[in-house]
């Protein structure tokens, strides 16, 4: 029994260290990034940030019942590389960069779900569709920030989303948890 424990319990700390949950106090580092896969093959690309939310809900088969709703911004260490030939701070912020936006669009999902979504009637009626929409907004700014940062190379356009981001989050700072 003693000897399952000890197996289970590192089963448990490998696969949980795969998920690093977002925080303004804890700030991505090199070793984050394990994956030795490139898979956007891009040659202009240095690294690559895995991240994205986890959502759970719980809800009643009576409609007026309060919803209980958990939205978690996480980095993916499993599925983040890096290039460690062409790796520099300067990549490391651009990639945190990616990890906060994820957070700024968690902290809207927060907010629309906040403002919308009281009862498990509301979430069975509202939740999809403000998912999808504010998915799509973040997919499109996640290109955004990496077309017009040039992938980070551009310093001019990453100072300004640097402050973007910045300003973003802090007016969000009230939907950092729902």
């Amino acid at each position: 029994m003693k000897c399952f424990l000890i197996v289970f319990l590192l089963i448990f700390n490998v696969v949980s260290a795969q998920n690093i949950n977002w925080s303004e106090n804890q700030k991505l580092v090199w070793d984050n990034f394990k994956s030795k896969t490139n898979n956007l093959g891009g040659a202009t690309v240095v690294a690559y940030t895995h991240c994205g939310w986890e959502f759970s809900a719980t809800t009643s088969s009576d409609p007026k019942v309060p919803v209980k709703i958990n939205i978690q911004t996480v980095f993916n260490e499993n599925k983040s590389w890096k290039d460690p030939k062409r790796i520099n701070d300067h990549v490391l912020l651009h990639e945190q960069k990616h990890f906060d936006i994820a957070e700024i669009h968690a902290r809207k999902l927060r907010k629309e779900v906040s403002e919308k979504i009281k009862t498990t009637a509301d979430y069975n009626k509202f939740f999809k569709t403000i998912y999808a929409k504010i998915s799509s907004d973040y997919k499109s700014f996640q290109a955004d920030y990496d077309r017009v940062t040039e992938h980070g190379m551009n310093k001019e356009k990453q100072a300004e989303y640097n402050i973007l981001i910045s300003e973003e989050l802090e007016k969000l700072k009230n939907y950092q948890k729902i």
